[in-house]
């Protein structure tokens, strides 16, 4: 394998390359765009695959104007980013984020903050108001707290609306039901939108059957990376005790995200419980937070390893770059999961994946371990191959990191584009 702080070079002039071969299309359009995070003010991938998507339009020719709930500054050059409110990000990161529908009840009202039910219904009216002398030819809004300003504008202007589903309330909650009015929200909003976009044929049939919608309202866009994105690797890794424990033979596991139902990590220690007693030089480190944070520490006491179990907490920037190349396996046991974009950022940063079948990126990526969720042992079986054969992680990692090469969020962005002439505007993009 080559040196992991090579890669992003690499993946730059490979990506270079290949733009270079394709027809770069272009239909001038002016779409408003309504979402409820970026880069560096995103809890989630949602944000990331907004902005990744948007840059990839504009190139395009597509003029965006991307209306937030919040005011902050983020470097974007390529569409217009306007505020909703003169709230700051942090203050507004505190009521909730875009996954949090569990408390569109109970908000966290402490201060001036605002519940997310608040949230969305200040961002819904400051929408109407932004709009109201302006002329789009296209809404395009992303997933349940933008779907009521959506509506509301399609009601006064008469604009065609697309919906695009990152995820179900059913995915939030872990296959389970979830919040009631949340799912009303989406019910409404799906049946009265002009075109639905979901990021994988996963969540094309979750709409399908959670709210009646069919099939053929729906179009299939999966997400993709940008590699000319990824960042740099020093040599330094930042998590220096894994990077030391390494030497002397041991090997990690990783998994970056959202600590929560969907995400599925207790089967992933469930299965490290199995992995350890293969391969007791195993090390699980776990990035991230959310409310299952302190169940998940108790579990991997009560289970016995504790001592092989990391949790690092929430990371951006080089921490979050690091955890991913310390890695020798990068798992996604997800239960239910629209897309995935971790995995596709673990392989370009040098570390081959294991996704759960349940997992939207299992339909485009070809070259990575695959599992259902609540296989154990499989599982289990799967992580302790690749702990202990380096050869087979290396082999699986290649093949990856090819594959990785040819994607492209141009190819996604086209299909958008596509969406929009072909259903909306009567156009032949």
């Amino acid at each position: 394998m080559p040196q992991k702080s090579l890669l992003s070079s690499l993946y730059i002039k490979l990506i270079l390359s290949n733009r270079d071969k394709r027809k770069n299309r272009k239909l001038k359009m002016k779409v408003l765009m309504l979402g409820w995070e970026l880069p560096p003010y995103n809890s989630g991938g949602l944000g990331i695959a907004c902005y990744e998507m948007c840059k990839s339009m504009s190139r395009r020719g597509i003029d965006i104007e991307f209306i937030l709930p919040y005011r902050a500054d983020h470097n974007v050059d390529f569409m217009k980013v306007t505020p909703a409110s003169d709230q700051s990000a942090e203050s507004f990161l505190a009521s909730g984020s875009i996954y949090d529908s569990s408390l569109y009840e109970n908000g966290v009202l402490q201060l001036n903050k605002l519940s997310i039910k608040d949230q969305q219904e200040y961002y819904s009216h400051a929408v109407a108001t932004l709009v109201q002398n302006q002329e789009y030819d296209i809404v395009h809004a992303h997933d349940w707290l933008t779907f009521k300003a959506a509506l509301r504008v399609k009601a006064m202007k008469n604009w065609p609306i697309i919906l695009h589903v990152h995820s179900i309330e059913s995915d939030r909650a872990g296959s389970k039901q979830g919040n009631p009015i949340v799912r009303e929200i989406e019910s409404s909003a799906l049946h009265n939108a002009d075109r639905i976009i979901a990021v994988s044929d996963h969540t094309r049939q979750a709409i399908h059957e959670d709210y009646g919608v069919p099939l053929d309202d729906i179009e299939v866009v999966h997400n993709s990376i940008d590699v000319s994105s990824l960042e740099l690797l020093d040599d330094d890794n930042a998590y220096k005790y894994l990077a030391k424990m390494k030497e002397f033979g041991y090997r990690v596991v990783v998994n970056i995200g959202r600590l929560t139902v969907q995400k599925g990590l207790p089967h992933l220690l469930n299965s490290a419980r199995k992995v350890l007693e293969k391969a007791p030089k195993t090390v699980f480190l776990i990035v991230g937070s959310g409310e299952m944070h302190n169940e998940l520490v108790n579990m991997a006491a009560e289970l016995g390893i504790g001592q092989n179990v990391m949790f690092a907490d929430f990371q951006r920037g080089k921490n979050w770059r690091d955890a991913y190349a310390v890695g020798d396996l990068f798992v996604l046991p997800s239960v239910s999961e629209p897309f995935g974009l971790t995995p596709l950022e673990a392989i370009g940063y040098g570390t081959p994946a294991l996704v759960s079948k349940q997992s939207g990126i299992s339909e485009t990526l070809k070259n990575a371990l695959k599992v259902d969720f609540w296989d154990v042992d499989e599982m289990s079986n799967l992580i302790a191959g690749v702990v202990q054969n380096d050869a087979l992680r290396d082999e699986l990692w290649k093949n990856s990191f090819n594959e990785l090469g040819k994607l492209s969020w141009d190819e996604s962005s086209q299909k958008i584009i596509d969406v929009y002439s072909r259903h909306l505007l009567g156009a032949v993009a």
